[in-house]
């Protein structure tokens, strides 16, 4: 009886002594595997983080690009609508003015109209703005013709604000010196002028 319970006690110590090394076996597997999967984890979360961490310092490059170029072409865009403003405002009433003065007009087309009849004899035609007819057409009928010893014909346009158009007759040209064609000559020498006096 007492070699038997001996034996039962023995097989008992045994199987114990056997589940508890096994049972730690398992625990230190179970306690590696889990430390490999939080270091796993660390690291994806690291990765994440840093890619975040590039993207935001890219977009951040990029939006600080993009409002260094929106303010730099605002201020452009300022620059020259100022830039219009005084030339405009110093051509258009200057031009206006000089290009409706009838007398103005009339020392202008003789100038040009002589050196056309020396250079290019030929019978002349003019378009001269129908705001003007009254005080020009005596003029180009009764004394440029007499003038130049040529034919002068003209035509009244609306669409000719101040200045006038003036080329051979048949001669399939005509040279402009309308008020816009002195506008955009007179705007091409001034714009540069102002914007250094503008903004140095």
């Amino acid at each position: 009886m007492d070699k038997l319970q001996e034996l039962t006690q023995k097989l008992y110590d045994e199987g114990l002594a056997k589940g508890k090394q096994e049972g730690e076996a398992l625990l230190q597997k179970a306690a590696a595997e889990a430390e490999d999967i939080v270091n796993q984890a660390k690291e994806e979360a690291e990765a994440i983080l840093a890619r975040a961490r590039k993207e935001a310092a890219d977009f951040k490059v990029k939006v600080e690009g993009d409002v260094k170029m929106a303010a730099s072409q605002a201020v452009q865009a300022t620059r020259t609508d100022i830039e219009n403003l005084v030339v405009t405002k110093v051509v258009d009433g200057t031009v206006d003015k000089a290009l409706s003065n009838e007398e103005y007009i009339k020392g202008i087309i003789t100038a040009v109209a002589q050196k056309f009849s020396a250079e290019e004899p030929a019978d002349l035609s003019l378009v001269l703005p129908e705001s003007l007819k009254a005080g020009l057409e005596p003029f180009v009928k009764n004394e440029l013709g007499k003038m130049l010893g040529k034919g002068v014909e003209a035509s009244f346009s609306k669409k000719v604000a101040g200045g006038f158009k003036i080329g051979p007759k048949d001669g399939g040209y005509f040279v402009s010196l309308t008020d816009d064609t002195f506008k955009d000559l007179i705007s091409g020498f001034l714009r540069p002028a102002t914007k250094k006096l503008l903004f140095g």
